[in-house]
């Protein structure tokens, strides 16, 4: 069973979004990991690909998802299943804040993501203020560890 409020979750703040790692790569001996993501209105990472496959359920508001150049809004109810290697994006572009469950295939996104995020108490926490050279920080920190976690930033 997982839940992001359940005792013990780890909840990390990246580039303002709040992703609650719901099972690890650990517990699925790397077969895949269940990330819980709250994106705020405007939030989302930028363009990128990785090797492994990443699948999308939006629970929550309206994620416009660019893939393979092309652009889509998805509403809730609806999953986006990104295959390995494809260039993508996504970005709440709905006005409220807005929630998605990710499955990444194999694992080791979740470990990325609590290499370069900031740790906070729950899954509705506020993002860490953090100064422009800490943001600096962050975003060079996630360049360098990308390869590492077989993803390149575009």
């Amino acid at each position: 069973m997982a839940h992001p409020d359940a005792p013990g979750a780890t909840h990390l703040s990246i580039a303002g979004n709040t992703y609650t790692v719901l099972i690890t790569g650990e517990q699925t001996n790397g077969q895949y990991c269940l990330i819980d993501m709250r994106v705020p209105d405007g939030g989302g990472p930028p363009p990128h690909r990785h090797d492994f496959e990443e699948m999308f359920t939006v629970l929550e508001g309206e994620i416009e998802f660019t893939f393979r150049g092309e652009k889509r809004v998805v509403k809730a109810g609806s999953a986006v299943n990104v295959p390995a290697n494809a260039p993508h994006n996504f970005r709440n572009v709905s006005g409220a804040p807005a929630r998605m469950l990710c499955v990444c295939a194999p694992a080791g996104q979740d470990e990325f993501f609590r290499r370069v995020g900031d740790e906070v108490a729950s899954k509705d926490a506020p993002p860490p203020q953090l100064t422009d050279d800490e943001l600096a920080e962050r975003g060079q920190r996630a360049i360098a560890l990308a390869p590492e976690y077989r993803t390149e930033m575009l």
